[in-house]
């Protein structure tokens, strides 16, 4: 990973425009090719990003030194530097991966055994489908020949959901696959979290961790 803290401005150019005027920021470009733009607030949101698979060009422009990061798409982001206040690179090695609770990789296990709880007449393509990103859990096909991407969790909140929407994000862009659409699972789903997805076309689903289970029966229930 190599990380840059510079004086610049960033110019989106795609299917629309966006600008950043001229601040300092953080710049990642990661080994997997993507490159991030970074305030010091947000958490981990970016400000704006480019992918993978994309190429990196360090040139110059009229008013300086000009970063170019162009994807497949032709879509780009033009990083004008004033500045360059740090720059270094860092082998951070094999990602283990995240390890889920015991619960949560169990949940993710019975809805791929049965993941017409989800949609009737769904099948499943692959659990834990590789993306450049990390895995998607669950990618299925639904009655229409349609992919879905799943997300799996056992509490839901706007993390999962940002998780979901950049695989989506990512998954669309395969000629293959598209369109894909996700679905945010859990037992649990916070109102933020269901906000947010139905904002973002995700589709939320409250998943019954014990009759997955076959160790409650919902239709015996007095309340």
């Amino acid at each position: 990973m190599r990380l840059v803290i510079a004086r610049c401005r960033v110019d989106y150019v795609g299917r629309l425009t966006a600008h950043l005027p001229m601040a300092t920021r953080l710049l990642l470009i990661k080994a997997d090719g993507s490159v991030s733009i970074h305030a010091d607030d947000r958490a981990y949101k970016p400000l704006n990003w480019m992918s993978p698979p994309c190429e990196l060009v360090e040139g110059t422009g009229a008013d300086g030194v000009l970063w170019t990061v162009t994807n497949r798409s032709g879509e780009r982001l033009l990083i004008g530097i004033d500045e360059i206040l740090h720059d270094s690179s860092h082998d951070l090695g094999v990602e283990p991966g995240l390890s889920k609770d015991g619960v949560e990789a169990q949940l993710q296990s019975l809805l791929a055994e049965q993941v017409h709880t989800l949609g009737e007449g769904w099948s499943l393509i692959r659990r834990e489908y590789p993306t450049a990103i990390g895995p998607v859990d669950l990618l299925c096909r639904d009655t229409e020949g349609l992919t879905v991407a799943i997300e799996v969790k056992r509490r839901g909140d706007i993390d999962g959901v940002e998780q979901l929407t950049r695989y989506l994000e990512l998954l669309n862009r395969d000629e293959l696959l598209a369109p894909v659409r996700g679905v945010f699972a859990a037992q649990e789903i916070r109102p933020q979290a269901r906000t947010l997805a139905a904002d973002r076309g995700i589709e939320c689903v409250v998943v019954d961790y014990e009759a997955l289970k076959g160790t409650d029966d919902p239709e015996s229930r007095l309340f």
